[in-house]
């Protein structure tokens, strides 16, 4: 049996990292400047324990273009690098010196805030040039050390001309990559990658305004001074603790977060954990359309500061897309696919934490102020639905604290809901029917009906109401959901209301033979019923199960059951005590007849939606016949 080492050629390693190290050949920057803030910390990190024996002070990271000379500069003040620490941490590819400085001090660092995680970064730089240059000296008393590479296996390594400590990357930017050597290239990569890196990063210069001198005219122009171009924010507010935070420091930072967003957000939710896992961010409820997919992917993920994704699907509760904000954690795994990052520990916990603090938050906000929380309810109900649809243990929580209003703006939680309605809204079945509407204005003649009987009708007109009114239906004890345009209302019980057919048995198998014999469509089933003479005469529902079905194969269950589209049926209400119903009935010529039962069968197929097409022309041209 033969054993032995396999050999990579190094040759062929640079033209892979061109190629594929990264998808984002824009990644560079972020990796280059996470490599400056990684040696910055560690300097600071030794000075604190008393191991680097020079003055921190206030250190930059410094971003030069030279477009002369087709080079960009990224310049840090921090731990430098030996000779000997080049040849390690450079000329051993995918060596993290991240990494092993953490596990050297692992008691010590774990607080330092060093980023670590990147490995191959400083190669991501032969993505974009045809050479790099390092320029290092360290914080110990050694020489500088400058080393060079053109991007093939060969490298120069001299004593270098560097007084201070810290290291300088030159890259000699490639042909077809010299977008990299334009100003507001560069700009809108510091400001999309490294807006809230924990070191300042100075990028050119820019005019500040000084106040005027005492004495100065009016027409007198301000004085002006050339300052330093500090493009980030160190100390963004998820770093400080909420006790440290007013409200307006969190509305602040929203505003830094999305500039072109002129609405101020309804509230926010400050994440900070150390245990079992390090999370720290804030989270922001916007004001929601019942659009779902125009919201997604506005939160923000950091690692250490850095910025990764805005895509959080996996990490943060599919639901809580929607929210905007920002989560930063060391313990969420980076460049991986989305499989492995559902499959992983750390991360379910993460997510499982996520959907327990906005609950805990949403409940808190119910109980504190609940009139503020009503008046929100139509701004965020859309995300706490899909919750309740998406995850049982939210579904728990949110059961307290989700609302159901009513068509008239009142607010009921389902067991509040329960209790208005136990006495009145009961089927033959003893079940609790929750009356509902979809739509105000198209509902509007069957919402006067049910309220002209005393009933409660909600309004729910979110796009996945359906789905959440099934889900509670199996989940609480009987209750059913009814549209108000869709069951009669007279299949509930109201034993106090109880109405008494004028018609005799014999008139009412009468007017049935009559009102089938002028229906020709048999998708109408004629039901006679005995209600309020005010009420509408004619009216048609639908049955509930079957409009569901319908609706749920135009969200996508086009194939339930193996069959296509499912059939027209539809339920005609004749209300046996209303005035024109018996005048139907007493009708001496059946011409006249007719047309009584077509024009009020019309009106009624009117109210519904349904009367289009040629049949509306000839409603309308029948209805001007009447008239005149």
């Amino acid at each position: 049996m033969a054993t032995g080492k396999i050999n990579v050629s190094v040759e062929n390693i640079f033209p892979l990292i061109k190629k594929f190290l990264y998808s984002d050949h824009e990644i560079f920057l972020r990796e280059l400047i996470s490599n400056a803030t990684d040696a910055t910390l560690k300097l600071k990190h030794l000075t604190s324990i008393g191991e680097a024996k020079v003055d921190f002070g206030n250190p930059q990271i410094e971003v030069k273009i030279d477009k002369e000379g087709k080079k960009l500069h990224i310049i840090d003040q921090g731990i430098g690098m030996t000779e000997d620490e080049v040849k390690k941490y450079i000329n051993e590819l995918a060596f993290s010196g991240a990494e092993e400085f953490l596990n050297k001090y692992d008691d010590t660092a774990k607080d330092a805030g060093i980023i670590g995680h990147f490995g191959l970064g400083f190669y991501s730089s032969f993505m974009v040039a045809e050479k790099v240059e390092i320029i290092t000296k360290s914080h110990k008393d050694e020489p500088a050390a400058h080393w060079s590479c053109d991007g093939s296996p060969n490298f120069s390594l001299k004593k270098g001309k560097k007084e201070d400590h810290g290291t300088e990357i030159i890259l000699h930017i490639a042909e077809d990559s010299k977008e990299f050597l334009e100003e507001n290239r560069i700009s809108e990569l510091l400001g999309k990658y490294n807006k809230f890196m924990p070191i300042a990063i100075k990028f050119g210069t820019k005019t500040e305004t000084l106040p005027k001198p005492e004495g100065a005219k009016e027409e007198d122009p301000a004085p002006t001074k050339e300052v330093d171009n500090i493009i980030n924010n160190p100390n963004p507010a998820w770093t400080k603790q909420p006790k440290d935070l007013e409200d307006t420091d969190y509305k602040a930072f929203y505003r830094e977060l999305y500039p072109m967003q002129f609405e101020e957000p309804l509230f926010h939710i400050h994440l900070n954990v150390d245990y079992p896992f390090n999370l720290t961010g804030i989270l922001y409820f916007p004001k929601l359309t019942n659009d779902l997919n125009i919201q997604k992917d506005r939160i923000q993920l950091y690692q250490n500061q850095v910025f990764v994704t805005d895509n959080v699907e996996g990490i943060v509760p599919e639901f809580l897309t929607m929210l905007r904000g920002v989560i930063d954690s060391p313990d969420i795994p980076l460049n991986v696919s989305r499989s492995y990052l559902q499959a992983d520990g750390a991360v379910k916990k993460i997510s499982s934490y996520i959907s327990r603090k906005v609950a805990d938050k949403l409940n808190s906000l119910f109980k504190n102020n609940r009139e503020d929380f009503e008046s929100k309810w139509n701004d965020i109900k859309i995300v706490i639905e899909y919750g309740m649809l998406s995850e049982e243990k939210f579904f728990d929580k949110a059961d307290k604290f989700a609302l159901y209003p009513t068509v008239d703006g009142s607010y009921y939680t389902f067991e509040e809901l329960q209790e208005k309605i136990k006495d009145a809204q009961t089927d033959k079945d003893d079940k609790l029917v929750i009356l509902y509407a979809s739509d105000k204005e198209a509902q509007h003649s069957y919402i006067e009906a049910a309220k002209g009987k005393g009933y409660e009708v909600l309004l729910m007109d979110s796009p996945i109401i359906g789905h959440l009114m099934q889900k509670l239906e199996t989940s609480k004890e009987n209750i059913s959901f009814a549209r108000v345009d869709a069951d009669h209302l007279d299949n509930l019980i109201k034993k106090e209301d109880t109405q008494i057919s004028k018609l005799s048995d014999e008139e009412k198998e009468k007017l049935k033979t009559n009102l089938e014999e002028v229906i020709e469509d048999k998708k109408y089933t004629v039901q006679l019923e005995a209600m309020d003479s005010t009420a509408s005469p004619f009216i048609i529902t639908e049955p509930e199960f079957m409009r569901r079905m319908k609706e749920m194969q135009q969200t996508g269950g086009g194939g339930m059951f193996g069959m296509g589209g499912m059939p027209e049926m539809y339920n005609l209400i004749v209300n046996t005590n209303h005035e024109l119903v018996g005048e139907i009935l007493n009708t001496k010529t059946a011409k006249k007849r007719e047309r009584l039962i077509n024009q009020s069968i019309d009106l009624a197929r009117l109210s519904k939606g349904l009367l289009k097409g040629e049949e509306l022309t000839a409603f309308i041209k029948r209805s001007y016949e009447m008239v005149k």
